[in-house]
C-alpha cells in the first residue's frame, strides 16, 4: 500500500468507510452495469460538447467514421477503409452497409454528409467542437455508401478527430422531425448501447443494441449515475452499488480504501489529462508577465506532485503530457525561486499582501488541495490568494468562456485526440472559448502555420514552438499531467481501461 503525506486523506477514508455501513450491498443485477460519472454534460448532442465525461458515456451510443480504442490506434468504425487522394487534400470514405441508427433509419452516405454540414453549419457554431473540423470544405456523396471529404488543405489529425466528439454520426431524419433541442435530450446513434431514459444531475439509462454492427454487446443494461463527490462515489462503490468509478473522480488519499477491499481493484493507466492554472492575462496584476512568472516561481510543484499527488502524476512544463505529438522534453521550467517571484513581484510594483482569486471545480477534490497548497505558497512571496470554487459546468460553460474568472483559473484538459494542436489551438488562438482574455498575432500564427503540415518533423518543430512560446509568456502555472485512475468491482470481466476515458462496453460482461 502506498503512503500518503495528505491531511485530508484520513477524513476521506473514513467518510467513505462510513457509507459502507450504511446498508448492506444490494444483490447484483444481471447483465446490468451501473458506472459513477462526477459530471453531467447536460448536453448529448456530439456538436455541443468538449468534455471527457460525454464522451465516457456517449462512446456507447454514438459511431464515428474512425475509432480510437485504448490502444489509441485509429482503426475503422462506420468507415470500412478510407484513401487520401488530391495530395491529402481529399479523403474518400467507403461505409459499411447494413447498418442502422437506433431510431431504425439507414446509415448512409447522406448522414454523414448531414453531420458534418450541420457541424459546419449555423448549429455547430453554437458549440465548441467546430474549430476542429474547419479544414472540412465539402462533403461530397458520390453513392450511397462513398462519401468525400474535401479539405482545404491537409489536416494530419482529422482522422484521429473522426473518431470522437463532433464527428459522431447523427441521424437526419430524426433530427430534422423531432428537432434540435429533442435530439440533445434524447439521443439517436448507431453505438453499441441506446439510449432509455435522461434524468439531469441523476443519471442517464442505456439498453443493449442487439443489431449492433460490431455484434451484440455482452451487458443488456448500462447506468450512468452522476456522483460528483468523490466519498460518495467510493462508498457506493464499496456497497456494490456501482461497478465502476471513471476519472477524475478518487483522490489519490482514498486509492487505500479500494486497495483494501477484497472485492475492488484500482486500475491506473497514464494519460492525456493535464491540469493547469491558467492566467487573467488582459485584467488585474496578472495582465503582468512578471507578475506571472513570479506566481509560476513561488510555487514548489515538485513537492505539490511528490506529496499530493504520491505517484499518481508528473510535472508538466507546457500544457500538454508526454504522450502529445509536440510534446518537448527539452523544454525548461521557471525554477521554484521564492526570493527571485519577490524580486519580479517588486520590479512590478505589487505590494504585499496583494489579492488575487483562484477559481477552481469544486467537485475536484485533489484540486481543492492543491489550490491550498498553492495558496500558501503565494502567501510567503506576499500574495493573499483567495480560491473560489465553483459547480463544474458553471465554470467550465459560464466563468471561463464568458471571461468572468478572477486572476487564476483551473485548466483541466483530457488532450483527447493525443496532439498538441488540438489543446494548443484551443487554449491560445484568438477568439477560441478556452481563451477569453488573450491575443496574440504571433501565436495565432504558429497555431495556424502547423495545421495543414503532413511533414510530421516540421509540423512537431513548430508546436514544441508554440509549447516554447507559451512558456515564455506564462500564460499558465503548468501544474501536473494525472494518471486515469478508475475504481472497479472484480465482477467487471474484460474492461480495458483507456487512458482517454472514452468508455466503449461492448465487450464488457459482469458475473
Amino acid at each position: 500500500m502506498t503512503t500518503f503525506k495528505r491531511g485530508l486523506a484520513s477524513a476521506f477514508v473514513a467518510f467513505a468507510l462510513a457509507g459502507t455501513a450504511l446498508s448492506a450491498a444490494p444483490a447484483f443485477a444481471a447483465g446490468k452495469m451501473t458506472i459513477s460519472t462526477p459530471q453531467d454534460p447536460g448536453s448529448w448532442d456530439p456538436i455541443d460538447t468538449f468534455l471527457v465525461q460525454w464522451a465516457a458515456v456517449s462512446t456507447n451510443i454514438f459511431d464515428g467514421l474512425t475509432y480510437r480504442g485504448p490502444d489509441l490506434k485509429v482503426v475503422p468504425g462506420l468507415a470500412e477503409s478510407w484513401e487520401e487522394l488530391d495530395e491529402g487534400k481529399r479523403l474518400r470514405f467507403k461505409l459499411r452497409q447494413g447498418v442502422k441508427f437506433h431510431n431504425g433509419e439507414d446509415f448512409n452516405a447522406a448522414a454523414v454528409k448531414f453531420t458534418f454540414e450541420r457541424l459546419l453549419g449555423e448549429q455547430g457554431a453554437k458549440g465548441p467542437q467546430r474549430s476542429n473540423y474547419t479544414s472540412i470544405d465539402s462533403i461530397d456523396v458520390i453513392d450511397d455508401y462513398t462519401v468525400d471529404l474535401k479539405l482545404k488543405a491537409p489536416d494530419p489529425v482529422l482522422l484521429t478527430k473522426l473518431a470522437g466528439y463532433g464527428g459522431m454520426i447523427v441521424p437526419p431524419k430524426y433530427i430534422t422531425e423531432k428537432g434540435e433541442d429533442n435530439f440533445n435530450l434524447n439521443p439517436v446513434g448507431t453505438g453499441a448501447f441506446k439510449f432509455v431514459s435522461y434524468q439531469p444531475k441523476v443519471n442517464i439509462k442505456l439498453e443493449a443494441n442487439a443489431d449492433y454492427w460490431g455484434g451484440a454487446p455482452k451487458l443488456s443494461e448500462l447506468e450512468y449515475r452522476f456522483i460528483a463527490e468523490p466519498a460518495t462515489a467510493v462508498a457506493e462503490l464499496q456497497a456494490g452499488r456501482v461497478d465502476l468509478v471513471i476519472p477524475p473522480t478518487i483522490p489519490i488519499g482514498m486509492i487505500p480504501v479500494i486497495e483494501g477491499d477484497s472485492k475492488l481493484e484500482i486500475l491506473s493507466v497514464p494519460g492525456p489529462t493535464v491540469d493547469a492554472l491558467r492566467f487573467n492575462t488582459r485584467d488585474g496584476i496578472t495582465a503582468d508577465p512578471k507578475v506571472r512568472k513570479a506566481i509560476i516561481m513561488a510555487v514548489d510543484r515538485a513537492t505539490i506532485v511528490q506529496s499530493i499527488l504520491a505517484g499518481q502524476a508528473s510535472e508538466i512544463v507546457s500544457f500538454q503530457s508526454a504522450l502529445s505529438f509536440g510534446y518537448d522534453a527539452d523544454l525548461k521550467a521557471l525554477p521554484y525561486d521564492p526570493e527571485g517571484a519577490k524580486k519580479l513581484l517588486a520590479e512590478a510594483g505589487v505590494k504585499a499582501g496583494t489579492a488575487l482569486q483562484i477559481d477552481i471545480r469544486g467537485n475536484d477534490a485533489t484540486m481543492n488541495e492543491v489550490a491550498q497548497v498553492i495558496s500558501s505558497y503565494l502567501s510567503m512571496v506576499g500574495l493573499t490568494a483567495t480560491i473560489k470554487p465553483y459547480e463544474t459546468n458553471v465554470i467550465t460553460n459560464d466563468i471561463i468562456p464568458q471571461g468572468k474568472t478572477g486572476a487564476m483559473f483551473q485548466q483541466k484538459w483530457g488532450g483527447w485526440t493525443f496532439d498538441f494542436d488540438n489543446t494548443a489551438y484551443a487554449m491560445y488562438h484568438s477568439g477560441e472559448k478556452w481563451n477569453p482574455y488573450d491575443k496574440d498575432e504571433k501565436m495565432d500564427k504558429l497555431l495556424e502555420q502547423q495545421r495543414p503540415l503532413t511533414d510530421r518533423a516540421e509540423r512537431e518543430k513548430i508546436l514544441k514552438e508554440v509549447g516554447a512560446y507559451a512558456a515564455e509568456r506564462a500564460l499558465e502555472l503548468p501544474l501536473y499531467n494525472t494518471n486515469a485512475i478508475f475504481g472497479i468491482n472484480k465482477r467487471v470481466k474484460g474492461f480495458v481501461a483507456p487512458p482517454d476515458n472514452r468508455l466503449k462496453l461492448n465487450e464488457v460482461s459482469v458475473d
